[in-house]
């Protein structure tokens, strides 16, 4: 017999035991209040014998009574397991659905005057969209790495196989070109190992006061050649500031803001300033343009978003820079934003807290 028989039967069996006990429950309860009643005042009933058996017709309507709340109950019983079993076998539907690979499945909830139903079928659709948002994600994820390893892993390859064979002579500066992709998936890996440890909440920080300013200038004095040779030149207007925070991180930050800029910002200056507020440090990164279209904003900082793909494969870009940025930020319990300043270039701004 299916679930919903078995339900159904029990809700019934319970509603009219129900019903039974509370006509017995009337009936004795009047018998013995008359039968009381004769007792202490007999001249309300000089013709009753009090140890008299109900009459026929009594008999009857009792009879009657009990089958008409049976067959109410009865109506009542089905009524109340049919609002109750539409939204549980829809979820136990989409349980099954979902088990078996159909991840949009989605429960119906019915009449949703049962609060407590339609809340459990709307938390089941909650939980599903996630799901199926999730695991969407993860293919995206697995299709785009796939497609980032794919390209340095063919051009060594290539290279190697032609040194191999004889093509290519093995010269000096084969070897850099091949280092240079070594290089490249090199931070590919750690961009990634860095954003799988901040969306499980294990990014580790070394939390330690940092002279702020000395730190931007290491990353400015490393990034200055290409930087330059890109053709970009560096204003710095960074106080000497010391905050709490991961040196190194704080290092990984400033190199992916500065490379992202090298990659899509139109050759100009780059003006790289801070500001302290109450309880809060700010570094912005600002360049001349042309900005980020307005559609793409609202996703700079997801995980492989390029602003312009041909340009950012041509110098390297992953499209993991500013998911790595954001990663960063939010483990110090800080944030980035972005905007446009008024020529049009883009303004890249960290916030972090003084202390931790």
């Amino acid at each position: 017999m299916s679930t919903e028989s078995d339900f159904s039967r029990q809700i019934i069996r319970w509603t009219s035991a129900v019903v039974l006990s509370i006509i017995a429950i009337v009936l004795i309860s009047t018998y013995v209040f008359y039968a009381l009643l004769i007792q202490w005042v007999p001249s309300l009933f000089t013709d009753v014998d009090p140890m008299s058996l109900p009459t026929w017709p009594e008999w009857i309507y009792m009879a009657t009574i009990t089958v008409v709340g049976l067959v109410f109950g009865i109506a009542a019983a089905r009524k109340l397991a049919r609002r109750i079993l539409i939204p549980l076998n829809s979820i136990a539907d989409s349980v099954k659905r979902i088990a078996d690979g159909d991840l949009s499945a989605r429960a119906v909830a019915g009449d949703r005057t049962l609060g407590e139903t339609a809340a459990l079928v709307d938390g089941f659709n909650s939980m599903a969209e996630r799901l199926q948002s999730t695991a969407h994600e993860l293919t995206t994820w697995n299709a785009a790495i796939a497609h980032e390893l794919r390209t340095p892993l063919t051009i060594l390859r290539g290279r190697l196989q032609g040194m191999a064979d004889g093509v290519f002579p093995p010269e000096e500066t084969q070897f850099r070109n091949l280092l240079n992709q070594v290089d490249g998936l090199t931070r590919l890996v750690e961009d990634l190992r860095v954003l799988s440890l901040a969306d499980g909440a294990y990014l580790s920080l070394r939390l330690e006061d940092v002279d702020i300013a000395s730190e931007v200038s290491q990353v400015l004095e490393l990034m200055a050649p290409s930087l330059t040779a890109a053709g970009f030149y560096l204003d710095m207007k960074v106080e000497n500031t010391v905050i709490v925070c991961d040196p190194s991180r704080i290092r990984q930050v400033i190199v992916a803001l500065l490379e992202n800029a090298r990659r899509y910002a139109s050759p100009g200056k780059l003006l790289i300033e801070s500001r302290l507020s109450q309880n809060a440090f700010h570094l912005t990164v600002t360049d001349e343009g042309p900005g980020i279209p307005e559609h793409l904003i609202p996703f700079i900082f997801e995980a492989f978003q390029r602003g312009d793909d041909s340009r950012s494969r041509e110098s390297g870009g992953s499209g993991l820079g500013l998911a790595v940025v954001r990663a960063i930020a939010q483990a110090h319990k800080g944030q980035v934003s972005y905007s446009q300043h008024a020529g049009g270039g883009s303004v890249f701004q960290i916030t972090l807290p003084r202390a931790h």
